[in-house]
């Protein structure tokens, strides 16, 4: 069993993880985002450090997913490959951060990988407005996310919807989030896992 939680920066999804492998007693695969060597100057200089940060995670993703595919235990996993590419890599591009020939160099590298990538069993989108995005991004005071601007998020919401949108790569749960608090009301949190229980049973009916 492989479940990946997908969603925009803030929306929650690290911590949805972890809740999740601690209620299972599952495997967590966490995002590289603490031992990032590029995260903290990619927000400083965007364009700078775009094609190196994007890279980075494609190859730290893929590597994780290898070794999620190795496995027999069941994982959590926090973002998915398909995020690097359709979500963060694309908003990049075409917002004028990495230039068309980093792109199509990205590009080729991702279409390589993805004949080796396996599907997420189920799918958890974890949907998110941006005030809900700023809050739990000023929540967890990231000092490099302070120069984040909100058309960036704005932007990238715009990119998960069209993708969520055109899913098609296994079974998807959409969570809206905006309203809820699974961390400090475990009436919200016993909700999503009952959610995911029904597509759980789903899986092998």
């Amino acid at each position: 069993m492989h479940i990946a939680v997908a969603g925009n920066i803030g929306s929650g999804k690290t911590t949805l993880a972890e809740k999740l492998g601690k209620h299972y007693g599952w495997d967590i695969e966490f995002e590289s985002v603490e031992n990032n060597p590029y995260l903290a100057d990619f927000y400083a200089d965007m364009p700078r450090w775009a094609f190196h940060l994007q890279v980075y995670f494609l190859n730290s993703r893929f590597n994780q997913l290898k070794t999620i595919q190795a496995k027999t235990s069941p994982t959590i996993q926090d973002r998915t490959i398909y995020e690097d590419a359709y979500i963060f890599a694309a908003n990049l591009y075409k917002s004028g951060y990495l230039s068309q020939r980093d792109y199509e160099s990205y590009l080729s590298l991702f279409h390589s990988m993805l004949p080796h990538v396996k599907a997420p069993d189920l799918l958890i989108y974890l949907k998110a407005d941006i005030p809900k995005l700023v809050g739990q991004i000023e929540k967890r005071g990231r000092s490099y996310e302070t120069t984040m601007r909100i058309d960036y998020l704005k932007h990238l919401n715009e990119h998960y919807e069209e993708w969520i949108g055109g899913y098609r790569e296994g079974k998807l749960l959409i969570i809206d989030v905006n309203q809820i608090d699974f961390v400090a009301n475990p009436d919200d949190f016993a909700a999503i896992v009952s959610k995911i229980e029904r597509e759980m049973f789903g899986l092998f009916a």
